[in-house]
């Protein structure tokens, strides 16, 4: 749970608002002056939350405020005060405080207010730490013609609001160009939210993506918007959407058409503003002549279709992208100066990588926690780059489909793993994708 700081020069109003806090499993600290709480701050360091008194003695609320958002600006203060105007309520809004309470306050006020504030913070960090993720690894750098090609259509399409279909394998970097999609639009200041399709069952991936209402389901123990939501006047990210239940892709074929929908367990139709990015990497024409997908939503995602191309198809990119991520790696391990020899170089040109993007960097990663010297040696990288059948001219090349080769690099990493979160570690994705990949292709 949360680290929370109670301020307020009154005993009784601290230690209830502490015992209270306590209770719902968050970390409290508690100070009775705006110099005690400053003291708290820099021996204790950051609190998610601080609820704070207006008016103190030596350090009033606006002042503790100002000094607080200086030195931990992610740091959420919400203000209470018995002397309620419109003047301090725009004077704290204006200073950077997230809510502001009147006193007196039932406990019930102070725990939707301290809810509501925590539910922002927490999308705040996803998304900054997306943000940051994407901007560490410029993988859009590209020296083929073709993937130059789709850069240039994504751009023009950014500056539109249409709805986005993203196709192509798992791990060429379909997450980065829809991020990078909403960061060239004009939305580029309003929150970029993803819902991955594939890790949640159902009935959990509609309260995800619509919200719930209390008592709407068990463990709904409170009202909670969802992504559709927190996204309202920016983006939403869409991964694997070919996983969606017949029942949700209805339900969100009707946001597509009208923008509107309900909690679950809700009445109320909510109205938000938010711009579709979807990815796939299987064939939805396919999935649609499968009667697993239906053609209406099919329609309404496939404004502007991209397809991003497989490494394999890029291979004047593979060693441009191995250098950087041998770089970014490096450094987090503190092995600066590393650099790869000419046998480890022909071994990493000359592989398919049906994993892509993100089976060369958990490659390089390996071979950089596992080399001995400053040199990555062709014996540093993992054995399946040596595997018959690997390389881009092997039996699974340009005549083979994507699912083909897909399904045969899955089969081939199950049998030389020694469980399935070493299969799923080396294939680069997580345990549920490779569950469902596995289910898909009969490879149980």
């Amino acid at each position: 749970m949360a680290k929370l700081l109670v301020v307020d020069d009154e005993k009784n109003i601290r230690d209830t608002l502490g015992r209270f806090l306590g209770s719902h499993g968050h970390e409290i600290a508690i100070a009775e002056s705006g110099r005690e709480a400053l003291d708290l701050t820099n021996r204790k360091g950051t609190f998610d939350l601080v609820l704070s008194d207006w008016r103190m003695a030596e350090m009033n609320g606006l002042e503790l405020l100002n000094e607080i958002k200086a030195k931990f600006p992610a740091t959420i203060v919400i203000l209470m005060t018995a002397y309620a105007t419109v003047q301090n309520a725009v004077a704290a809004m204006r200073a950077g405080a997230h809510d502001y309470v009147t006193k007196p306050f039932s406990l019930d006020q102070i725990q939707h207010a301290v809810d509501r504030a925590l539910e922002v913070k927490e999308l705040r960090t996803e998304v900054q730490a997306l943000r940051n993720s994407i901007d560490s690894v410029p993988l859009l750098t590209t020296g083929s013609p073709e993937y130059r090609s789709l850069i240039e259509t994504a751009l023009a399409a950014a500056s539109s609001d249409a709805t986005v279909l993203l196709t192509g394998e798992s791990g060429t970097g379909k997450n980065v160009l829809a991020r990078q999609i909403h960061e060239w639009s004009s939305r580029r200041d309003r929150p970029f939210v993803i819902v991955n399709c594939t890790t949640l069952s159902e009935h959990l991936l509609e309260s995800e993506l619509f919200g719930h209402m209390k008592g709407s389901f068990t463990g709904a123990i409170k009202d909670k918007p969802g992504r559709l939501e927190a996204a309202n006047g920016g983006s939403v990210f869409l991964d694997e959407i070919a996983e969606l239940s017949p029942a949700l892709q209805s339900k969100f074929l009707r946001f597509l058409e009208d923008e509107r929908f309900e909690r679950v367990g809700g009445e109320e139709t909510i109205k938000v503003d938010a711009r579709i990015i979807a990815a796939t990497n299987r064939s939805l024409p396919q999935e649609i002549s499968g009667e697993r997908f239906r053609s209406d939503l099919y329609y309404r995602l496939n404004v502007i279709s991209l397809r991003v191309p497989a490494l394999r198809e890029r291979p004047e990119d593979i060693m441009p992208l191995a250098e950087m991520f041998l770089t970014e790696t490096a450094a987090r391990n503190n092995r600066t100066g590393l650099r790869f020899s000419d046998d480890a170089r022909k071994a990493l040109v000359a592989y398919s990588w049906p994993g892509n993007i993100r089976e060369l960097r958990n490659a390089v990663e390996r071979a950089v926690v596992l080399s001995r010297g400053t040199v990555l040696r062709k014996e540093d990288l993992p054995d399946i780059l040596f595997q018959p059948g690997a390389a881009r001219n092997g039996t699974l090349s340009e005549h083979s489909t994507l699912e083909q080769i897909e399904q045969e690099h899955i089969r081939r990493v199950l049998a030389l793993a020694p469980t399935l979160e070493d299969a799923a570690a080396t294939l680069g994705i997580c345990i549920s994708t490779l569950w469902h990949k596995r289910k898909r292709y009969h490879l149980d």
